[in-house]
């Protein structure tokens, strides 16, 4: 059997929001603003889209550049994208082990984003490689 406490609960007027007292009782927040309104696990080649929250298509734009598209868009530019990158082959203690991932550009309805590694001279090597490269990214803030 669940307990549910609560002291007060508000938010049916701004849809649905809900306001929560902050650690130490110090502060009110949204708890709408802090919730992931987009994410994406998909391998870097852009042929398998694994699973997905909000995310209407991909779009290969060149080797390692992708478009990822919102089906809902955000409310303005400003959002944060948070990314990783998961290799799964084993490169050993090679620069390519280390894959990066960038934003190249937000908007409302897309974020465009680059995989890649440095080489053994620290220039930039897009990643596309086929072997299990994947994309994780979760995108945090409103929606329009």
């Amino acid at each position: 059997m669940a307990t549910l406490k609560t002291n007060t609960l508000t938010g049916t007027s701004t849809a649905g929001s809900i306001a929560v007292t902050g650690e130490g009782n110090s502060t009110t927040t949204n708890l709408q603003q802090g919730l992931c309104k987009a994410w994406i696990n998909c391998l870097v080649t852009v042929a398998s889209n694994i699973d997905n929250l909000n995310i209407s298509t991909l779009d290969d734009d060149a080797t390692g550049d992708h478009g990822i598209n919102l089906t809902n868009p955000m409310g303005n530019a400003n959002y944060i994208a948070v990314m990783s990158n998961v290799a799964n082959a084993n490169q050993g203690n090679s620069a390519a082990s280390c894959r990066m991932q960038s934003v190249t550009s937000r908007a409302t309805g897309a974020v465009e984003v680059r995989s890649g590694y440095t080489d053994g001279e620290g220039d930039w090597v897009d990643d596309e490689d086929g072997s299990g490269t994947f994309y994780n990214m979760s995108l945090f803030g409103d929606l329009a």
